[in-house]
């Protein structure tokens, strides 16, 4: 419950981008795509894991919370077995990426630790990023192009402009993720302390934010086209967007519900179909 197996594709879908681009680019590379999918998982469970304790920590669940059940505020989990599982979490993902550093080098080291790192600094420290507003700006970077440009790296030893851009796309997607989350929390975040941008700037910029991330995120394809010329089959993420109708509708009706949950499941799965609609399209 405390991994949030729901949300997990916003780790999944950036390296499948990313296999699909070192793919077309005549690099790719199995077993170390499978390690910087694993370490990917990793990261974010621990991530999520950590969310889970700190918040615990700092008393911002409440028994009333709108959102899944938070396994250590519940009494589920103790405090003292969450720290060990978010220990296991992120030394898992070491294990991974001392894999890929045998392969890749000392970048690695240095897109690994800094992902660890803010993975705990998302809710941990004395300046969380998600207690400040900062977290939708972590997300864009850490689950965007650090992930589909290390995934891609990691495989061909190269980086370009193109797979950066293109990971751009699962990070506003996971930026979606994170805003229903958001809307869903306003008034209990705001009376916990926690100021996210959501609780900043309001319902209103919630709902944008989402509708936004998501259209943004469906015409970077049309956008490497048009300046390219080459792989148009991947204009066949923009069947996304129908699909993301009845998601976004419910986004600006629905706020401080639990129905919310659905909503966030649902962008999970169009993040997930965006990068199978990508990767199919970018290797046609």
């Amino acid at each position: 419950m405390a991994a949030r197996p729901k949300t997990l594709w916003a780790a999944v879908a950036p390296v499948i981008i990313g296999i699909a681009l070192a793919a077309e680019a005549g690099g790719m590379h199995i077993p170390f795509a499978l390690a910087a999918l694993f370490g990917a998982v990793m990261i974010q469970i621990g991530t999520n894991l950590a969310n889970d304790y700190f918040d615990y920590k700092k008393g911002t669940d409440q028994p009333g919370r709108l959102g899944p059940t938070r396994v250590t505020q519940a009494g589920l989990v103790t405090p003292r077995a969450m720290r060990k599982a978010i220990a296991v979490a992120f030394g898992l993902a070491v294990l991974a990426g001392i894999y890929l550093v045998w392969r890749a080098g000392w970048p690695i080291v240095a897109v690994g630790l800094l992902s660890i790192l803010f993975g705990l600094l998302y809710t941990a420290g004395p300046y969380p990023l998600s207690y400040n507003g900062l977290g939708d700006i972590f997300v864009l970077i850490f689950f965007g192009p650090v992930a589909v440009g290390g995934t891609y790296y990691v495989q061909t030893l190269d980086i370009n402009a193109t797979v950066l851009i293109a990971g751009l796309a699962p990070g506003l997607f996971s930026v979606a993720i994170l805003t229903v989350n958001n809307l869903r929390d306003i008034k209990t975040d705001a009376d916990a302390g926690k100021k996210t941008l959501q609780v900043r700037l309001g319902q209103t910029f919630a709902r944008l934010e989402y509708l936004v991330s998501i259209v943004i995120a469906c015409f970077i394809p049309p956008v490497l086209y048009f300046f390219s010329g080459q792989h148009p089959y991947a204009l066949l993420v923009l069947l996304v967007l129908p699909a993301a109708v009845p998601a976004i509708r419910k986004v600006f009706v629905l706020s401080e519900t639990p129905k919310l949950n659905d909503v966030l499941a649902a962008t999970g799965k169009l993040l997930l179909l965006y990068a199978v609609l990508f990767s199919v399209g970018w290797l046609l």
